[in-house]
């Protein structure tokens, strides 16, 4: 076989670099977690799809977080179970499951920003230009926006993968706990110049848009508070952006220690850390966070546990 071609069809995953004891802990930890990210965000895309009253274009747009954190999450988190309770010798993958794990998950970190664009879009027209809001977000724009967030980071991620996939290999071992595209083009002995210009490029262009857009709409709604004398206005608008701003800081110190420290092998654990509280973290406080703010929501959660009490 020609040496430009040859892959591994076989790769062996490090993964994460504790103890049996410590890998249980950390199993059953995880797996809660697991559980509470799918149920609670399957329980909100079922309650909008299925109450009426949530068919409005701030629900609608929200739609994208679970779906997106149910997505990123079954593709990372079971088969880091899987792994934690596996001999660090057998954790075998391979390749095209590799391919597919990287896409997914660079598919979830980019969609995490271009979700929370439109979405901070969303509360500046509804705080600043609140009399224009059902004209200026029609349903029509909401799917246009959601469609043009997933689209951007499927062209995106999808090029950066595959500047990966076009390199041969000349070695094995995935040094991660889950398969990345830096990891995938690490496993080339080749030149990957295009790739590292390319994946920071992409990088510092989904960061300063993200950071530019979430700071300037933010800024903007902070001056129409400050100047506005409508204080209920007001309290409603500073809580809302609170709880944007706080998902969205943990989902970014998480991701950007994750990528910076991929370039540093000695701080390989606390990059796999970074990771996981990237993977778990903001999924596990997006319902608490946005879902428990929707009355219909908290409501039904309310009624649905009141009527567990009572049938015991």
């Amino acid at each position: 076989m020609d040496n430009q071609t040859f892959r591994y069809s076989i790769l062996l995953v490090e993964g994460l670099n504790i103890t049996t004891q410590s890998s249980y802990f950390a199993f059953v930890i995880l797996l809660m977690a697991y559980i509470f990210i799918m149920v609670s965000n399957l329980w909100i895309l079922i309650q909008i799809s299925a109450e009426k009253g949530l068919h409005q274009p701030m629900y609608i747009i929200y739609c994208n977080l679970p779906l997106k954190d149910v997505i990123g999450t079954t593709v990372i988190v079971p088969r880091l179970l899987r792994d934690l309770v596996t001999n660090p010798s057998e954790r075998y993958i391979t390749y095209v499951e590799c391919v597919f794990q990287a896409f997914f998950i660079h598919m979830n970190g980019t969609a995490c920003h271009t979700i929370l664009m439109i979405m901070a879009f969303d509360r500046y027209v509804a705080i600043c230009n609140p009399l224009r809001y059902t004209a200026v977000m029609s349903n029509n724009l909401v799917i246009k926006l959601s469609a043009g967030a997933w689209g951007t980071a499927l062209v995106m991620v999808g090029i950066l993968i595959t500047l990966s996939v076009r390199l041969s290999h000349c070695r094995s071992v995935i040094q991660n706990h889950v398969c990345d595209n830096a990891s995938l083009f690490k496993l080339s002995c080749e030149n990957t110049v295009i790739n590292n210009v390319y994946g920071l490029s992409f990088t510092v262009v989904l960061l300063v848009s993200s950071m530019g857009s979430v700071v300037l709409t933010y800024l903007r709604i902070a001056i129409v508070c400050l100047t506005s004398k409508n204080k209920a206005t007001n309290k409603k608008a500073i809580k809302t952006c609170c709880t944007h701003l706080t998902l969205y800081s943990v989902m970014l110190v998480s991701g950007f220690v994750s990528i910076f420290l991929h370039r540093f092998s000695e701080y390989s654990d606390n990059r796999r850390i970074a990771g996981i509280v990237f993977s778990v973290v903001p999924p596990g406080l997006n319902p608490i966070i946005y879902g428990l703010q929707v009355k219909e929501i908290r409501q039904n959660l309310f009624k649905f546990l009141k009527n567990k009490v009572n049938s015991m």
